[in-house]
């Protein structure tokens, strides 16, 4: 199969190749997405095969607009949703509710009773679903476990043969995946945090706690992130967490006369030695998220053997940053 790449101009293709039970990668503000017909278990099933994903690992429900959602959701849930709908969508923000009995098929709820949704603010990927007139699933449009697509170059390095398009709208503007909040249990939970924080839905909803747990062997998690390898690249990711711990990591790695890569802000990049691969993450924690996943991939392209990854102590937004680079690391830490 070739892989089409196509532009703002030729939606009606992507819509077609869609509507003919056919993957497209489309953008959003977040990470490009892999889509297929939501309504098509055969179609679904293809997102699993291209992706190298587990089957029992939902996928997010993508709308056009809230009505969408209530053709499939429970209308029980519609006030406290549409109040989240109304502050955040479109935007980074995935809610997670019961469906109505057999409203969308167990390829697309990993064989639960809820489903997630989420209303991309990216005009492009808004007006393919509104042409094609039904939600589509979107993972992120990547191998199984690798860091997420933020280029279209991304989505056809890992796809590329797999898929019949990419919907190409050039970088994404945040870099990390969306907020993923429950509401099937009694306090609304936040599953994976994003952009939009603790503090804002407590704003809109109140009460509101997280759960960012691993999920064991034996359950099906509700939202992606919780139980398999995620964003890692081949190289061993290493964070460092303090920006004085630099100088003796970077000594420390330089003595073992491997590839090094540094994923940093530039005020660290300027003191490193030439000898390493760099990669900018800019100057604060928003920059880093924007960049993280095109540093690793960067960085892995340039075959490094390790790469010094920079932390970044609590702050607004921090939380996405973090759990996105403790996943690729699988927790691994500079220690001194």
């Amino acid at each position: 199969m070739e892989t089409e790449i196509l532009n703002d101009s030729q939606i009606q293709e992507a819509v077609n190749f869609i509507a003919d039970g056919q993957l497209v990668a489309f953008p959003t503000e977040t990470v490009y997405g892999l889509g297929a017909d939501a309504t098509r278990p055969d179609a679904v099933k293809n997102v699993y095969a291209a992706k190298g994903r587990p089957s029992d690992n939902p996928l997010i429900v993508h709308v056009s607009s809230p009505e969408m959602v209530w053709q499939y959701a429970d209308n029980n849930y519609k006030p406290l949703a549409e109040r989240l709908m109304k502050s955040f969508w479109p935007g980074p923000l995935t809610i997670i509710m019961p469906i109505q009995k057999n409203a969308l098929s167990k390829e697309v709820t990993g064989g639960l009773s809820t489903a997630a949704f989420r209303m991309p603010n990216n005009k492009v990927t808004l007006d393919l679903i509104e042409k094609f007139g039904k939600p589509i699933v979107g993972p992120s449009a990547n191998t199984s476990g690798k860091p997420s697509p933020t280029l279209a170059k991304h989505v056809y390095h890992d796809l590329k043969g797999k898929i019949a398009a990419i919907l190409d709208d050039g970088p994404t503007l945040l870099g990390v995946e969306s907020t993923v909040i429950d509401l099937s249990v009694d306090v609304p939970t936040i599953l994976r945090p994003g952009m939009i924080t603790y503090d804002d839905l407590i704003k809109v909803i109140g009460n509101v706690r997280s759960d960012h747990h691993k999920v064991k062997d034996e359950e099906i998690p509700k939202a992606p992130g919780m139980k398999y390898k995620h964003y890692a690249p081949s190289a061993q990711v290493i964070i460092v967490d303090a920006t004085n711990d630099f100088p003796k990591a970077i000594s420390e790695y330089q003595d073992m006369k491997v590839p090094i890569g540094i994923l940093a802000t530039d005020e660290i990049l300027q003191k490193a030695p030439e000898s390493f691969r760099k990669f900018s993450l800019g100057k604060d924690v928003i920059s880093a998220s924007k960049y993280l996943f095109a540093g690793l991939r960067s960085l892995d392209a340039e075959k490094v053997t390790y790469i010094l990854a920079q932390g970044f102590p609590d702050a607004d937004h921090g939380d996405a940053y973090r759990n996105r680079l403790n996943k690729s690391a699988g927790q691994k830490h500079y220690e001194k």
